[in-house]
């Protein structure tokens, strides 16, 4: 079954570093774009980060922009979020997703990990 598992949150302090990881199996991972969103409790979901099949080029929301870095290794079936310079507005459960279009088929298939908790307090 397609399973998309997030770890490595948790409570840092401003300024601090977290490094998230988003393990995928049970679908070919190299077929997919990869993303992490971010949600606050009344808020609704927000795009941080998203890299293209290969790796070649990825897009970052403003606030994170020069703090944020995502990578993926298809060898590992992985995903990355390296988070620099943690700021209180930061904190919320973080999500992993996959997704991919079947033109053939004109068919979109979106997956999402369970998220993981990442908050940012002295």
């Amino acid at each position: 079954q397609v399973q998309l598992v997030e770890s490595g949150g948790g409570l840092v302090q401003p300024g601090g570093s977290l490094r998230l990881s988003c393990a995928a199996s049970g679908f070919t991972f190299s077929w997919y774009a990869m993303s992490w969103y971010r949600q606050v409790p009344g808020k609704e979901r927000e795009l941080v980060a998203a890299i293209t099949r290969t790796g070649g080029s990825t897009n970052y929301a403003d606030s994170v922009k020069g703090r944020f870095t995502i990578s993926r290794d298809n060898a590992k079936n992985t995903v990355y979020l390296q988070m620099n310079s943690l700021k209180p507005d930061d904190t919320a459960v973080y999500y992993c997703n996959a997704k991919r279009r079947d033109p053939v088929i004109d068919r979109e298939y979106d997956y999402w990990g369970q998220g993981t908790q990442v908050t940012v307090s002295s």
